[in-house]
C-alpha cells in the first residue's frame, strides 16, 4: 500500500451513504488529504449539516458551491431547447447534473493544488463515465480516483459501508433511514431500488417526493401560462421571473397535479437494463410547453431534423459527453432554429396529464386562411395535381414494373 501523505484530492461529496464512507477509506488507505466538494443544484434539506458532516468524517475542508443558477441557465436551458429526451420517457434530471459537479469539481481541484479527484460512483452505473468523461475533458492531468472500481476497496456492500461507518464513527443515521436510492435536483428526483427492483411491481404511493400519487390529486384542473423568448422560458402567468424561482414554482403547481412521473426501464450506457421512477413536475411542464411552441413557429423540415437532432442530444447528455465538440455543434444549429420560438403556452394540468390549452407567437407560422376547409385565393387547389404526379412518379413506374410481373 503506497501512502500520499500531503497529496490532496477532491471528492465529489454528496453525504449519503457511500461518499461518508469513502472520505475516510482515501484517507486511511491512501493517505490522502480530502477535499470534499458539494455543489447545491437545488438539493434541499439533503445539504442541511453537510460541512460539518464532512469534517467529523475526515475531511481537511468542505467546499460547498451555490450552482443552481449556472444549472439552469447553462444547462438546463439548452437541453430543453434541444428537446432531448432519452428513450421516450427521461428527461435527463442526474445525466445534465453530473457534468456541472465535475466541472466545479475540476476547478476545486486546481484551486487548491489538488493531484486528483474522485468520485463514488459504482463501476456497474452511467454516472463513472460522467464524472470520469468530463475530468478527461477540462484537466486531463488530474489522476481519476474511483473506489469502487479499486481492488483494494471492499466496501462494495450497503452492510459493509455501514459496519465500516459505525467502526469510524460517521454519522450516517439519515442516509441509511433511506428506503430507496435517490438523486435529487432543482429539474427532478430519480428513484430505484426496493420494490423497484422488479419491474413487475407498482411503484408505491410512498415512494413520491416532489409530486403526489395520481390518486391523491386535486378534481379540478388548473391552467399556467409560459412565456417564451427565443426558446427559453422568461415568465410564469405573465409576470417575469428568476429561472430558478421558474422550476421551483413549477415543481410546487405541477407537483400538486402529479405530473412529470415517468416509470422507466432504461438501457444503462455500460449495456445494462435498469429501472428507475422519476418525478420532473416542473421539467415536464416546460419541456411539453417548449414542444407545442414549436409546433407552431418552426417549418416542417426544421421540425423534423431537430426531432433528429433531439436523438442524438439525449445520448450525449446520457452518456456524460456535455463537453465534447459535437455537443457545442448541435447547439450552434438548436440556437438557429429558436430564433423564433417566441411567445406564450397555456398549459392545462390534471390527474398527472399536462397538456396544451392553447398557443400564441408573434412569430407563428400558422395561418387560419390556409387552414381553412374553405377555398380562398390563397390556395389553388388545382396546383396539387402535378405536384402529387412529379411526387408520385417513382411509385408509379415501380407500381406498373410489379403489375407487369404478375
Amino acid at each position: 500500500m503506497t501512502k500520499s501523505a500531503n497529496q490532496k484530492v477532491v471528492l465529489a461529496y454528496s453525504g449519503g451513504l457511500d461518499t461518508s464512507v469513502i472520505l475516510p477509506w482515501l484517507k486511511e488507505t491512501y493517505g490522502y488529504d480530502v477535499i470534499a466538494f458539494a455543489a447545491d443544484l437545488g438539493q434541499g434539506e439533503e445539504l442541511d449539516g453537510i460541512n460539518k458532516k464532512a469534517l467529523a468524517s475526515g475531511a481537511v475542508k468542505c467546499i460547498v458551491k451555490d450552482l443552481r443558477k449556472e444549472f439552469v441557465t447553462e444547462y438546463l436551458w439548452p437541453m430543453l431547447k434541444s428537446g432531448a429526451i432519452y428513450e421516450n420517457g427521461y428527461l435527463l434530471g442526474t445525466s445534465i447534473a453530473r457534468p456541472l459537479i465535475a466541472k466545479h469539481q475540476v476547478l476545486v481541484a486546481q484551486q487548491e493544488g489538488a493531484i486528483g479527484v474522485a468520485h463514488g460512483a459504482t463501476g456497474k452505473g452511467n454516472d463513472q463515465v460522467r464524472f470520469e468523461l468530463t475530468y478527461m475533458a477540462l484537466d486531463p492531468t488530474l489522476k481519476i480516483i474511483a473506489p469502487w472500481k479499486d481492488p483494494m476497496f471492499e466496501l462494495t456492500s450497503r452492510e459493509a459501508a455501514i459496519e465500516y461507518a459505525k467502526e469510524h464513527k460517521i454519522p450516517i443515521e439519515q442516509s441509511v433511514k433511506k428506503i430507496y436510492s435517490r438523486d435529487r435536483n432543482l429539474w427532478h428526483i430519480s428513484h430505484e431500488g426496493a420494490e423497484l427492483e422488479d419491474p413487475a411491481n407498482e411503484p408505491l404511493d410512498r415512494l413520491f417526493v416532489l409530486s403526489n400519487p395520481v390518486s391523491k390529486t386535486p378534481n379540478k384542473a388548473e391552467y399556467v401560462v409560459i412565456g417564451f423568448e427565443k426558446g427559453v422560458p422568461v415568465s410564469l402567468n405573465g409576470k417575469k421571473i428568476d429561472p430558478v424561482k421558474l422550476i421551483e414554482q413549477l415543481n410546487k403547481i405541477g407537483g400538486k397535479h402529479g405530473v412529470g412521473q415517468a416509470d422507466i426501464v432504461e438501457n444503462r450506457l455500460v449495456g445494462i437494463k435498469s429501472r428507475g421512477v422519476y418525478e420532473t413536475p416542473g421539467g415536464t411542464i416546460l419541456v411539453e410547453a417548449h414542444k407545442a411552441l414549436e409546433t407552431l413557429t418552426l417549418d416542417r423540415e426544421t421540425l423534423h431534423y431537430k426531432q433528429q437532432v433531439a436523438l442524438k442530444y439525449a445520448e450525449l447528455v446520457y452518456y456524460g459527453m456535455w463537453f465534447c465538440q459535437l455537443r457545442h455543434a448541435l447547439d450552434a444549429f438548436v440556437n438557429v432554429t429558436q430564433q423564433n420560438v417566441t411567445g406564450t403556452v397555456r398549459m392545462k394540468l390534471y390527474k398527472g396529464r399536462c397538456t396544451p390549452a392553447g398557443i400564441k407567437s408573434p412569430k407563428s407560422l400558422y395561418s387560419t386562411k390556409m387552414a381553412s376547409f374553405t377555398m380562398g385565393d390563397e390556395y389553388n387547389p388545382t396546383d396539387a395535381t402535378g405536384f402529387i404526379r412529379l411526387f408520385g412518379l417513382q411509385m408509379k413506374v415501380a407500381g406498373l414494373v410489379n403489375k407487369n410481373k404478375e
